[in-house]
């Protein structure tokens, strides 16, 4: 029974819900769970616009799959009716395991356990509540189905995971170079050997795709506001942590209070059925709702930090093309520690450095190009495209931040 639902997505415009498998799926709560989740995290304290969900982009991305399938199918692909609906079902899903602020608290709240991983465990879990109706969706998503391209379009260098979040990202956030031409890299798509290719005459939107991504990473992803903000909420959670798990009980949800006070492993989503379920509990609203309580809270470095968040003061930050001598960073401690009156164990809160890396292509994981003599060519390889191959090396930056000042003592 074919489902009649329609959303009105603001980048696309109307998206049919094309099954009612995937109309429940989406009804689910789990996925519901999506639209608390911001699609860049902390991103909005620089582009205020961008305030749009892992909701959004899960059914956009669904949306530029039936298109491409649509356009496979209409060159000569063979693509059944079951393998159609488990695709989409697949990107639908492909980033259900998310948890609050996206990127952000990953290898905090947890303990290094990335989203894809979690996004496994909850295609297994739905897959048990529909009565193995997703059987085929969790092969394409593990890449463990034959035909290959199914899985690459869902997770590879040109995914439609990457096709939508660039559009929508761009969209939402008015940063106009990161503007790609996806209409016309989906209509370039074709099946060679079953693995997806591009045909010769899309390799030029494939070089402005690469080029936009890159340019997005800069200037959105990795800006440097970004990076501060993302690092004062790591630390504001490993304080609340820390605090939890010394016998502090934290004011906070249910969920938070659980995830705060035990080191989880994978191992713990695999052999606990009770985690799982208590993960999808989570979103940003656990973070923002505690951040309102912590402000009020005994110990200094969290009520500070929850405060400098709500405030937007965040830290400042130095980008770096070269890595930071021990000198300079022992100076900046110094500084930090001295104008902010801190502790030797208040210290690493307040200040902190590292590095952020960007390659727009990695040569490892080809996209390929369809001749027109029908050979298949890495896209780093093809006739005058220098750029590319420049966008296959790593840019690697460093950086510092500290808090300017405390807003309470």
């Amino acid at each position: 029974m074919k489902s009649h639902k329609i959303i009105n997505d603001p980048v696309y415009g109307f998206i049919n819900i094309p099954s009612e498998l995937i109309f429940a799926i989406i009804d689910h709560p789990y996925f519901q769970r999506l639209r608390r989740i911001k699609q860049l995290g902390l991103t909005d304290y620089v582009y205020p616009g961008a305030l749009h969900t892992r909701f959004h982009h899960a059914i956009g991305a669904m949306h530029l799959m039936s298109i491409t399938l649509d356009h496979l199918r209409n060159k000569g692909v063979e693509i059944d009716d079951q393998e159609y609906e488990a695709a989409l079902i697949a990107i639908l899903l492909h980033d259900i395991g998310h948890g609050p602020f996206s990127h952000a608290l990953e290898f905090s709240l947890l303990q290094n356990i990335p989203h894809e991983k979690l996004s496994q465990l909850f295609l297994l879990d739905l897959n048990k509540q529909f009565h193995g109706q997703l059987d085929l969706a969790l092969r394409i998503f593990n890449g463990n189905y034959e035909r290959r391209f199914f899985h690459q379009l869902v997770s590879s260098q040109l995914d439609i995971d990457r096709l939508d979040y660039l559009q929508r990202d761009c969209f939402f956030t008015g940063v106009s170079e990161g503007t790609i031409g996806a209409d016309r890299i989906i209509k370039m798509m074709a099946i060679k050997d079953d693995r997806l290719v591009i045909e010769e005459k899309g390799i030029y939107s494939i070089e402005n795709f690469l080029s936009a991504r890159r340019l997005m990473y800069w200037q959105v992803y990795l800006h440097k506001t970004t990076v501060s903000a993302e690092k004062m909420l790591i630390n504001l959670i490993l304080r609340a942590k820390h605090l939890q798990t010394s016998g502090e009980s934290l004011p906070g949800s249910e969920a938070l209070r659980y995830f705060l006070s035990n080191d989880l492993t994978i191992q713990d989503f695999t052999e606990n059925c009770d985690v799982l379920p208590f993960f999808a509990e989570l979103d940003d609203f656990d973070i923002w709702g505690a951040l309102k309580l912590w402000q009020k809270s005994k110990d200094r470095i969290l009520r500070n930090i929850a405060t400098m968040f709500l405030l937007r003061r965040l830290y400042k930050i130095t980008l770096s093309n070269q890595s930071f001598t021990e000198e300079e960073l022992d100076h900046m401690r110094v500084r930090t520690k001295t104008k902010l009156k801190l502790s030797e164990e208040e210290l690493p809160y307040f200040f902190a450095h590292g590095s952020i890396s960007n390659h727009a292509y990695a040569a490892k994981e080809s996209i390929y190009v369809l001749t027109k003599k029908g050979q298949v060519v890495d896209v780093a390889q093809a006739a005058d495209l220098p750029n590319i191959k420049a966008m296959s090396k790593i840019v690697k930056k460093h950086y510092a931040c500290r808090a300017k000042d405390l807003p309470l003592h």
